[in-house]
């Protein structure tokens, strides 16, 4: 207020001079990134919720699960086009014609009855608007009637599905919807009704957040299996989800993939994909068009692999079955060996746990040559059939229970006396019959009063000096691995020694470890089929002997030549109920003795003869896959000649819808039996990058012969 009681005003009002400016205001903060720059996108886990929610119907064995569509058993009548459009065409004339003929009255107005019985007397009048609408209302329903009718009649529907627009493009598939809380496999249900609340939303959490892997599902789906079956505690489970979510239950390798993969593989159902079933009337309709998958179900009987070099084996089958087993012993359900030759293609070192490179210097891991055993007569047992297997009888009764003898009669006393196995030298000089090495081991037994092993030394000394010993033949295989190049390899667990190769023996796979041995390079032929042959040996041995079966085991051999013996057919018979299995790959059946090669075949539940098959090949496969009941049509066509000219007109007419000339034809059907596949066509009727494969899973069922393209 001033002086005189006057309120002061200034600065109020509008046409006052402003007040000086402040500072200015500061610029606003940029929002902060969410990533450093040129880092990639956080991870978005939609892509593995919605593999992970996609369902996977039962089906029959060897179909790919994954988003599989059944089809009917029965392959529905497919009317040719060529008849289909003559009925279509034939069924509008008919129906354009009758409209035609009531129309301009030929057949009477009975027809219109109906409208005149409902139409008003009013509105009748010319001109009427109300009268135009309702009668050509009623001709347009009299004519869709009829065109409905005539539609039915020439299958107008089966065209526009055959060639209309719903064949222009694929129909989208409908968007699933989200499935139930308690049914989403996503949100854990099996955990959350065992009580592990919080392992779940843990779970749920990591997989929504994009951190969690198909591998890492399947790994933590079988650790919480063994918590069912009382093998791990649910506290320690509950414990290591919370501590390490997705990345719980590791592998002790402590990888959670693989660098690469080249196959499409589905952990769920534990499949591979490996090509397409044809579309070929030689398959079941059931089969048609869908994809071809194994799994250890189907590989827990076997599979043998027949074709020539460069058909497809290693990179078809093999790789993709070796890529499969590997997924599976990073999420703890398997155990793998694959064995083939040095650059074979059977997937890069940093896919596997061990891997063997026999005779190649700078190899980290060795090959047990007896296998990790302690039992002197079990060691003979295999290293026998491993030496000598493809000289014994190829007879499916035969064995090499005369070498199994000598290898005892030597193994034993010398790990009584040296608490060890011989090495390869000693070994081949006490098969020789060397003076020194003998003396030694009889002085030995003879300080440790070992009697009974006394005898066995004195019964093989006896033996040497009869002709025809088996002795020299031993000593003759052993050498072919006392070699320069072998100089550091095939040392037992107590003669390794630090800066060498660490031994490996198949008695590891009672737990999830990936194996790969590298058999020798050029120059060591009869050294690889004799160290493949001891692989197989061993791991048969190993397998069969195991206490905990519930891991699967499976040894892939990527050539098979000189591996099959009368011991290791038998081997691969036992192994189904072992919860192990064996993949074999051959050029040819030639390389299998005569005696073994329907034993082969009929030890093995899945077998796949490949393109460029050879016609005696084709006959074995032809009789162990046997023959099946068809119908066998017989046909007899007799011309009908017309002599009337409206005869003559039919017969026209007739001929140029079918497109044939008008026959009185006699079928007589008979039922016959005939080879599913002969011989014949697997050597010439199966196109290149295809096979034919029939397989049979561990519960028995089986599917027949099917074409599958490799390439698919």
């Amino acid at each position: 207020m001033d002086s005189d009681g006057t309120r002061d005003t200034r600065g109020t009002h509008a046409n006052s001079v402003p007040r000086p400016a402040g500072p200015p205001d500061a610029p606003a903060v940029p929002p902060r990134p969410a990533r450093a720059p040129g880092m990639p996108p956080p991870p978005d886990g939609s892509a593995f919720l919605t593999w992970l929610r996609t369902p996977r119907p039962q089906a029959l064995p060897g179909v790919w699960r994954f988003g599989h569509r059944p089809r009917p058993e029965q392959e529905p009548e497919r009317i040719p086009a060529r008849q289909l459009l003559s009925g279509a065409l034939i069924a509008f004339l008919v129906g354009w014609l009758v409209w035609s003929l009531l129309w301009n009255g030929y057949l009477g107005g009975w027809w219109l009855l109906p409208l005149y019985a409902m139409v008003p007397d009013s509105w009748a009048e010319p001109h009427s608007f109300g009268a135009v609408v309702v009668v050509y209302a009623y001709y347009a329903l009299v004519a869709g009637v009829i065109m409905v009718g005539v539609g039915r009649l020439g299958r107008w529907g089966e065209i526009w599905h055959r060639w209309g627009p719903p064949a222009w493009h694929r129909t989208p598939q409908r968007e699933q919807r989200p499935p139930a809380p308690e049914a989403d496999p996503a949100t854990w249900p099996a955990l959350r009704a065992a009580g592990a609340v919080d392992a779940a939303e843990r779970l749920a959490a990591d997989a929504r957040a994009g951190l969690m892997r198909d591998v890492d599902h399947a790994r933590i789906a079988r650790a919480w299996q063994g918590v069912r079956n009382g093998r791990h505690s649910l506290a320690a489970f509950t414990g290591a989800v919370l501590r390490d979510g997705a990345a719980a239950c590791a592998h002790p390798s402590g990888a959670r993939d693989l660098s690469a993969r080249q196959a499409r593989h589905d952990l769920l159902t534990g499949q591979v994909r490996l090509g397409t079933t044809a579309d070929d009337p030689r398959n079941p309709y059931a089969y048609r068009g869908t994809g071809l998958a194994l799994g250890p179900d189907l590989l827990g009987t076997s599979l043998l692999a027949v074709g020539p070099a460069g058909s497809g084996k290693t990179g078809g089958v093999v790789r993709p079955l070796a890529e499969s087993l590997c997924l599976h012993a990073l999420a703890g359900k398997a155990a793998v060996i694959v064995v083939g030759a040095a650059g074979a293609g059977l997937g890069p070192a940093d896919a596997y746990d061990v891997v063997v490179r026999i005779g190649h210097p700078d190899s980290v891991h060795d090959l047990d040559l007896y296998g990790g055993t302690t039992d002197p007569d079990e060691a003979a047992a295999v290293l026998a059939e491993a030496l000598v297997g493809d000289l014994a009888d190829p007879h499916p009764g035969s064995d090499s229970r005369r070498s199994t003898t000598v290898l005892a009669q030597l193994l034993g006393p010398f790990r009584a006396v040296h608490g060890r196995f011989p090495s390869v030298p000693e070994l081949r000089q006490l098969l020789d019959g060397a003076p020194g090495p003998l003396a030694a081991l009889r002085q030995g037994l003879t300080e440790a009063g070992q009697e009974s092993l006394l005898r066995e030394l004195d019964a093989r000394e006896r033996q040497m000096a009869h002709p025809g010993d088996i002795g020299g033949i031993l000593a003759d295989r052993v050498a072919l691995l006392d070699r320069p190049a072998f100089a550091t390899f095939f040392k037992s667990a107590a003669l390794a020694t630090p800066g060498q190769p660490r031994p490996f023996s198949p008695k590891a796979l009672d737990h999830p470890v990936r194996v790969r041995v590298d058999l020798p390079e050029r120059g060591h032929a009869d050294a690889s089929r004799l160290l493949a042959r001891l692989v197989l040996a061993q791991f048969t041995a190993s397998v069969t002997a195991r206490e905990d079966r519930s891991l699967f085991a499976c040894l892939i051999l990527d050539d098979a030549t000189g591996v099959v013996t009368p011991e290791a057919v038998r081997g691969i018979q036992r192994l189904r109920s072992a919860n192990a299995g064996a993949v074999l790959t051959l050029r040819t059946l030639d390389d299998v003795p005569r005696p073994l090669r329907g034993p082969l075949l009929g030890a093995t539940g899945c077998r796949m003869a490949l393109s460029g098959l050879t016609p005696w090949d084709g006959q074995d496969f032809a009789e162990v896959w046997g023959k099946e009941w068809t119908e066998a049509r017989d046909v007899t066509d007799r011309q009908i000649i017309a002599e009337s000219p409206a005869g003559k007109a039919v017969h026209a007419l007739r001929r140029a819808i079918t497109g044939k000339a008008p026959t009185a034809r006699a079928v007589t059907v008979r039922q016959v039996e005939r080879e599913r596949w002969s011989a014949s066509e697997l050597a010439h009727a199966v196109p290149a990058g295809h096979a034919v494969l029939s397989l049979t899973n561990v519960r028995g069922e089986h599917a027949p012969p099917l074409l599958v393209d490799l390439r698919g």
